[in-house]
């Protein structure tokens, strides 16, 4: 993508709706625009030769920001379908839904970010806390290919640390569970996994009555292991416990939802990489693994999740645990 391309797809705000101008817009004739092409071409290609490090943070911006540009524009989109057929989010299409609380999870990270720059001059001080920040800051498509494999092996390596504590948790809440049957189900399912075998679904199926009210159900769990989820799921484990029953919520009915429409799409419908970018949101990590593992455990979670109601959902959030700490061990 050209300087031009870039400069054509520029977003502009309008009485808070969004709109892309396009190169109409510009009066520049045909030979001059050419002129301009040729100049920006060579430019890349002075840049690539001469300085290959700011290169690849050249085309990483530039193809970040026409990804950022298309995600308003089709988030605009899916808003505006969803007003005007009174769609709600669990109504949605597989990738219309992922773009939707993916976009919300971009817009969450950069609006403090545009909120420091609007003072004058404040831009350089920006620019340069986005160089020195690029994890905290920059949202996924303005990183480099090789910051995005770092940045998820590290989140990865943040989430592993609570899985230990989390199962732990579950354990000490064993006693505390009234019907025996499932006491002893869960009983079976924690030694299981903390022997180091994979679960099955059968048996994860099994304990979902557990997680549906007293003691690991989302309105009956105690703030403590509340915050052990919110830290797996790298949400901010020091608010109030009332805001983390409620951001733990609207994680898993957002994984509920996509679950559900993931298998009205199928499975197969999927790329590869769509596949692996799957996995990852539950809680695996794909980067080791073949693509004929991550859509076999893909099968898996899917086997257990079309079979939860909404008030089970706390079952989707320990899963990210249960299914995934062992795999592909049997």
């Amino acid at each position: 993508m050209s300087l031009t391309a870039l400069a054509c797809s520029l977003l502009v705000s309008t009485q808070g709706s969004f709109s892309v101008l396009s190169c109409r817009h510009y009066s520049l004739s045909q030979g001059r625009l050419g002129i301009f092409q040729r100049a920006s071409e060579k430019y890349e290609k002075f840049l690539e030769h001469r300085f290959p490090r700011l290169y690849i943070l050249y085309t990483t911006f530039v193809k970040g920001f026409r990804l950022m540009v298309h995600d308003v524009r089709e988030t605009k989109r899916i808003r505006m379908k969803m007003l005007t057929q009174d769609v709600s989010l669990k109504e949605l299409p597989y990738r219309e839904m992922e773009t939707i609380i993916l976009f919300r999870k971009d817009m969450i990270k950069a609006i403090p970010l545009v909120i420091i720059s609007i003072p004058p001059f404040a831009i350089i001080l920006v620019f340069t806390l986005m160089c020195l920040f690029p994890r905290q800051l920059l949202i996924r498509h303005l990183w480099t290919p090789q910051q995005q494999q770092d940045f998820q092996r590290l989140y990865h390596e943040q989430r592993c640390r609570h899985r230990e504590n989390i199962l732990k948790g579950v354990a000490w809440s064993i006693p505390h569970i009234k019907e025996w049957t499932l006491r002893s189900h869960l009983l079976t399912l924690i030694s299981k996994v903390q022997s180091g075998s994979h679960p099955s679904v059968k048996d994860i199926s099994a304990v979902r009555g557990v997680f549906s009210g007293q003691p690991l159900g989302l309105t009956g769990m105690d703030s403590v292991h509340m915050r052990l989820l919110c830290s797996h799921l790298l949400l901010n484990p020091w608010l109030p416990g009332f805001l983390l029953r409620r951001r733990l919520r609207a994680k898993a009915l957002d994984l509920l939802y996509l679950d559900q429409a993931l298998d009205t799409l199928g499975q197969g419908q999927l790329t590869d990489a769509e596949i692996r970018e799957a996995c990852y949101l539950r809680g695996l990590n794909p980067s080791s693994l073949t693509t004929s593992q991550c859509r076999e455990w893909l099968l898996q979670w899917l086997q257990l999740s079309t079979q939860l109601t909404e008030s089970e959902t706390s079952l989707l959030l320990h899963n990210m645990v249960l299914l995934s700490v062992n795999y592909p061990s049997s």
